[in-house]
This record gives C-alpha cells, structure tokens and sequence, in this order.
C-alpha cells in the first residue's frame, strides 16, 4: 500500500508542479496581451488629442501610416523594465542618463509633420532609446539616427537589432556635424 501512496504522492507533485510552471507562464501571456491593448488604446487616445488640438496644429487627423506605425512599434520594449507599465501612458518617460522617451503625440506629430515617404532616407539626432526610429523604419527606405550619449546609443543599436529593424543604423557622435557619409536626406527630425 505505500508504493501505491508513493505514486499518487510523485502524480500530485507533478500535477503541482505543472500548475506552478502555467500559473507563472500566464501572466506573461497576460502582460503581452495587455501590451497590445494598451498600444491600442494610447493610438486612440492619440487620434482623440489631434482631434481636440487640431486649431493649434494645423491638422484634424494624422497620416493614418503614421499611426498604422504606432500601432505596431512596441513602446514598453524602449523604456527601462521597471517603467513598462506606463509604457502606454500618453506621456514622456525617464530613459536613463538625464534624457527621456518622447510623448507619444509628440512622435506622432513630429513623424507626420516629416511627411514620410516609403522611398526616404532620414536623419534622426538623438537616438534615446530607439523609439522614434523604430516608429520612422516602418514608413521610409532607410533611417540614420546619431546619439551623443554612448550608454544610450549602444542599448539603442541592440534593441533595435533585437526588435528586426534592419533598416536602422547608428552611430554614437554629435549630431550637430551630421553624418555625411549617408547624405543627402530627404528629412531630418530631431
């Protein structure tokens, strides 16, 4: 009789364990689902911020590329991991080394007002952490992008790297001397 509670006994460990291991695998699952809620819903809110300042920006409504781009770049993987959470948040965040990621209508805006073509090379100065040039390589040829802040533009190439945005480059230097090896540029945002 003890073998026998010892196999119902090893079964129930097992079952437990399998348990633990999709109880701490849901929430990831959760959290990715959250993420592309949340991106949803900052695209929305962002539709709704254009339509309310629309006075003051010379426009009613964004490219709909520009926010088919939001809608697909994934903000909370250019914000330090304890700041995910508010990755959506229609606001600038803390990126480390004094500097910030852009509110979401800012990028918004500045892309639209770039007036971005498929066919485009672009100079970005100031990398941050890669958001805005990620938003940019879903709607032109190839992007540029120059960061004066070396911790900033080394974490900015992997990611961008990681993330598959293959048409991405950069460097790390000051952008006020440009980056003349890709000139011209069809635009230039910073």
């Amino acid at each position: 009789m003890a073998s026998r509670c010892d196999r119902v006994d090893c079964r129930m460990r097992s079952v437990h364990r399998l348990l633990l291991v999709l109880a701490c695998g849901l929430p990831l699952a959760a959290d990715a689902q959250d993420f592309e809620a949340e991106r949803r819903a900052l695209v929305r809110e962002i539709r709704n911020d254009v339509a309310q300042t629309s006075f003051y920006i010379g426009r009613s409504k964004l490219d709909e590329r520009v926010m088919q781009a939001l809608a697909t770049v994934p903000r909370h993987r250019f914000v330090p991991d304890h700041l995910q959470r508010y990755a959506y948040d229609n606001r600038p965040l803390p990126i480390g080394h004094g500097q910030t990621i852009s509110q979401p209508f800012i990028v918004a805006l500045m892309t639209d007002l770039l007036e971005p073509a498929a066919d485009d090379v672009v100079l970005e100065i100031g990398t941050g952490s890669g958001y805005q040039a990620a938003v940019l390589a879903g709607l032109v040829k190839e992007v540029y992008s120059i960061e004066i802040v070396a911790p900033l533009g080394e974490s900015a190439r992997a990611r961008l790297a990681a993330l598959g945005y293959d048409n991405v480059q950069t460097r790390i230097g000051d952008g006020y001397y440009g980056w003349a090896e890709h000139a011209p540029y069809d635009a230039i945002i910073v």
